[in-house]
């Protein structure tokens, strides 16, 4: 019976010596020169694994130098993923910032040539002569919309006022005008309304719907700078570790066919996106609030409808100021002084020969800006802004959904867990920084985070604050820096607690507190304000000191 046991033995220790003999390279080999590495030096057969750093120290193919460089393959394949995986959303922002871009400007482009066109047509000689007037309107516009310091109210102010000086000569030909008195009319366009309801109505027209297409633009531009820099990763060396243990480390163990199991290539990823995931909270507000301004951009605040016609409209305005010239010549010499008749010889044609035409506009107006509509590209830029809301949250389980990355999910038996073939055990960490203090395979120092990371959201938070300014037609560069909700400077005025929707045109017009050309000559001076407030603070403390007596 002893000798039975004994021959058992002896078989099982020669079968065990057979399961430890070293096994062939040949695949890891095979596999190796793939990726364009030199096969010197690479053993043919497993080898001792003491001199591994970060794959298990047992039987391997791989020397020092092979798992130095499949380390940074794995972290160039990982910087690579995060390009891949990125890149629809990085196209998105630089194609349609490209397509806005370009439609808004041509858009300028046309509607200026149109204008041109029609007003040669319309007024002749007589425009050419005063054209530069609407030459820099259309330049101020753009100078705005390219991200000039412009105030659109004040620049809209002040072609009117230019305009009207201009007109105010060629109807009253027969006087001479100073530079001072110029100036004394153009203070009061608001209250002449010489050019009736026209200048109020695309005031609040012209400044919205440019408030909104600029910001848009520059969220798109924004949009596009932060996914291009934070899709370019720089990971860190317990990630890079974490990387290579999950891609090569079946290598060494002479498994190259071998992918890692989904849910150890997720907290591999979460571990190593922990920071791009801290984005996203702030990212998602951003196309909220991109998706905002959109919806303007179709509806109240849509450029296009205001642009098109707005040859019309100061056509429009012009034959306001002739048909009042007469009231408006009156009101202007009563608050102006009457002025020097003009000197001998000077032309004093009568109002009807000035403006002897009504402006009819052309059919014939140019093509559309960039060969579509503002509404096509609205429609178009919000189904991809939807479709980009959560994106660096769930970047780690698109990258690990890709089948070139890990293993068959029906099978969580045949795919490399961190150890050896087999089922990932440990459970799947939520997103962020702080959620990776326990996380089972990247080191992560959950008390530092990425200052690169931080700057980026920092951005997004000032563009989605100005999107939520342009959405209510206020441009947060003119807001009052004591003041910010006034919504002082240009834009509508209108706070955050505005009604949702709103059409613009029913704007009511500003109430005119003082009436310059209503006003009375001098009457009995009045008390300042300071004057009554500083006697009314000294009886007041005077009353106050009589009862302690």
């Amino acid at each position: 019976m002893l000798w039975i046991v004994c021959v058992f033995c002896t078989f099982s220790v020669l079968s065990v010596g057979a399961d430890l003999k070293p096994r062939s390279c040949s695949e890891v080999r095979q596999a190796y020169t793939a990726k364009g590495f030199s096969l010197v030096n690479v053993p043919h057969q497993e080898i001792s694994g003491e001199h591994l750093r970060i794959c298990a120290q047992g039987y391997t193919c791989c020397t020092s130098e092979m798992e130095d460089k499949l380390s940074q393959q794995s972290k160039l394949e990982f910087e690579n993923l995060v390009e891949e995986a990125s890149h629809s959303l990085r196209t998105t922002f630089v194609s349609r910032h490209k397509k806005f871009d370009e439609f808004f400007r041509e858009l300028l482009e046309n509607t200026k040539k149109s204008l041109n066109d029609m007003f040669v047509r319309t007024y002749g000689h007589l425009y050419m002569q005063n054209s530069e007037v609407f030459q820099d309107l259309f330049a101020e516009l753009k100078r705005y919309y390219t991200g000039g310091n412009v105030n659109l109210e004040e620049m809209l102010n002040d072609f009117w006022a230019r305009l009207l000086e201009r007109m105010f000569q060629l109807v009253n030909t027969q006087y001479h005008f100073t530079e001072d008195y110029l100036e004394c009319i153009s203070k009061y366009t608001d209250q002449l309304k010489p050019f009736g309801d026209v200048p109020r109505k695309l005031k609040v027209q012209v400044t919205r719907a440019f408030i909104a297409a600029r910001t848009f633009v520059q969220g798109l531009t924004v949009g596009r700078e932060v996914a291009n820099r934070v899709s370019k990763v720089s990971p860190t060396p317990g990630c890079i570790r974490a990387l290579m243990k999950m891609l090569y480390c079946p290598h060494c163990r002479g498994m190259p066919a071998l992918k890692p199991c989904n849910n150890y290539c997720r907290n591999v990823m979460k571990g190593c996106l922990a920071n791009q995931a801290d984005l996203d909270p702030e990212w998602n507000l951003f196309i909220d609030a991109m998706l905002l301004v959109a919806e303007r951009l179709e509806g109240p605040f849509n450029i296009e409808a205001v642009m098109e016609p707005i040859d019309v409209k100061i056509s429009e305005a012009i034959m306001n100021m002739q048909e009042n010239s007469m009231q408006v010549s009156s009101k202007v010499f009563q608050g102006c002084g009457q002025p020097k008749p003009a000197p001998p010889g000077r032309s004093t044609r009568a109002v009807s020969d000035v403006f002897n035409h009504r402006f009819k506009p052309s059919e014939e107006r140019p093509t559309t800006a960039a060969g579509t509509s503002l509404d096509r590209l609205v429609v178009d830029i919000k189904e991809k802004l939807k479709k980009s809301k959560k994106f660096w949250s769930t970047l780690p389980d698109s990258i690990c959904s890709d089948v070139k990355v890990t293993g068959d999910r029906s099978d969580e038996e045949e795919c490399w867990n961190g150890h050896t073939k087999g089922r990932y055990l440990p459970e799947v960490m939520n997103n962020g920084l702080t959620n990776q203090i326990n996380n089972p395979d990247v080191e992560v120092d959950i008390t530092r985070p990425d200052t690169f990371i931080r700057q980026q959201i920092m951005a997004l938070r000032v563009m989605t604050n100005k999107l939520r300014n342009a959405y209510n037609g206020n441009d947060v560069n003119f807001q009052d820096a004591s003041d910010e909700g006034s919504g002082s400077g240009s834009g509508s005025g209108c706070t955050e607690m505005c009604i949702p929707e709103f059409e613009v045109i029913s704007t009511k017009a500003p109430t005119v507190v003082v009436d310059r050309f209503a006003e009375t000559k001098a009457s009995a001076p009045k008390p300042s304000h300071s004057l009554v407030l500083t006697v009314f603070l000294l009886c007041t403390i005077f009353a106050l000191q009589r009862p302690l007596r």
